[in-house]
């Protein structure tokens, strides 16, 4: 693998590139097409540039291991608030999850419901583009710019637009506790209910997740709240009474199990060790669990208040086909090299969308050199 380090030698490279390249960060999240080329790889940029606590900023290489980062903002109080997902648990990889990776695919996980994706964390980031230019967009503050917004259309791009050599993002401080809510027994329709009326609520919701089949064996609605000590003791007894009809709520606040419970919906660790395609639904929560019902998955996890559906089905079968007709998309996030070159991971884009992403990967890597047909 080529490891560039420093973002001149990796400006040099695709200059004098001929053939293309297969683009990776930490190598922990093989999803799309299979891709035919050299690797890539950016973990020879890697380091924390600039971190201003006071500031609530970091910037940061691109190939720098998120547990890096997430140690250093521990030591101040403060954390990653879109809570990016590990994949290795579901996807059976090793490596090294890397900041840029988690930009590239714009990771975020169960906290996105409150705070947002990881694109709205981004301030600025640098990339190389097909030409072998150095690309800069943004700064290390929120600001309206005009033209392209580059930092948003880079997130979620998988590499197949530019190599992101840095990023600077904001981070929030860590709560002071959090509590997680527990509902046994109810049935998915019921469980999405009961997750819009948390969220609807005044309490400030952070997480909201259903597992059909839960740690006793029986389904588990989960609501997560995050503040100050008092607030979140408060806030636990004022939803544990709204949700009260729905069934016996159990409040758990001890900071380990809460962190283990929310890490495991994160990294969908329902899954691990399990044989079967894994898809991944963007719905609307409300059509979340009919859905569902028609993929006759093998096991399910709802999050974001029913709004993201993990599905694990037997290899090899087209979710989409399933599906048929309704609002959202659907994202194969785990297959067999096979199944991923014969049915499209990413969900097919309407013919103007297409038409307006084979331009801009015209105006950003002319020579077809990145991750080319990955998201074909």
């Amino acid at each position: 693998m080529m490891t560039p380090e420093t973002e001149e030698a990796l400006a040099e490279a695709v200059r004098a590139a001929r053939d293309p390249f297969r683009i990776q960060g930490g190598g922990t999240r093989p999803v799309g097409r299979p891709v035919t080329g050299a690797a890539l790889g950016t973990a020879g940029l890697s380091g924390v540039r600039l971190y201003e606590p006071g500031a609530l900023t970091m910037v940061a290489g691109a190939g720098t291991p998120l547990a890096e980062i997430e140690a250093a903002l521990a030591a101040e109080g403060q954390r990653l608030a879109f809570e990016p997902m590990d994949h290795r648990g579901l996807l059976g990889t090793e490596g090294t999850p890397t900041i840029g990776g988690a930009a590239a695919a714009n990771v975020s996980g169960p906290r996105r419901i409150s705070v947002g994706a990881c694109r709205d964390f981004l301030l600025g980031l640098r990339f190389v583009d097909g030409t072998g230019a150095v690309v800069k967009n943004g700064g290390r503050v929120m600001k309206n710019v005009t033209g392209y917004d580059l930092v948003k259309l880079m997130a979620g791009s998988h590499g197949t637009l530019g190599v992101l050599t840095e990023v600077s993002f904001k981070v929030l401080p860590a709560p002071a506790a959090a509590a997680t809510l527990t509902i046994r027994g109810l049935s998915d329709a019921a469980a999405v209910a009961v997750l819009a009326r948390a969220l609807g609520s005044p309490f400030e919701v952070t997480g909201a997740a259903h597992r059909p089949l839960g740690a006793a064996g029986a389904p588990e609605t989960l609501i997560r709240i995050e503040g100050f000590e008092s607030s979140v003791a408060y806030r636990a007894r004022r939803l544990s009474a709204l949700l009260g009809d729905a069934g016996a709520v159990a409040v758990e606040t001890d900071p380990d199990r809460v962190a283990e419970t929310w890490t495991g919906v994160r990294d969908v660790a329902d899954f691990h060790g399990r044989a079967g395609d894994v898809w991944r639904l963007s719905v609307k929560p409300g059509d979340a669990p009919a859905l569902a019902e028609r993929l006759g998955a093998e096991a399910l996890l709802y999050d974001w208040g029913g709004g993201l559906v993990w599905a694990l089905i037997p290899e090899g079968t087209d979710a989409r086909a399933a599906l048929g007709t309704y609002a959202g998309h659907a994202t194969l996030v785990r297959a067999s090299a096979e199944t991923r070159a014969r049915i499209p991971p990413f969900q097919p884009e309407v013919p103007a969308l297409a038409r307006i992403s084979a331009g801009l990967r015209a105006k950003f890597d002319p020579k077809g050199l990145f991750n080319p047909g990955l998201t074909g």
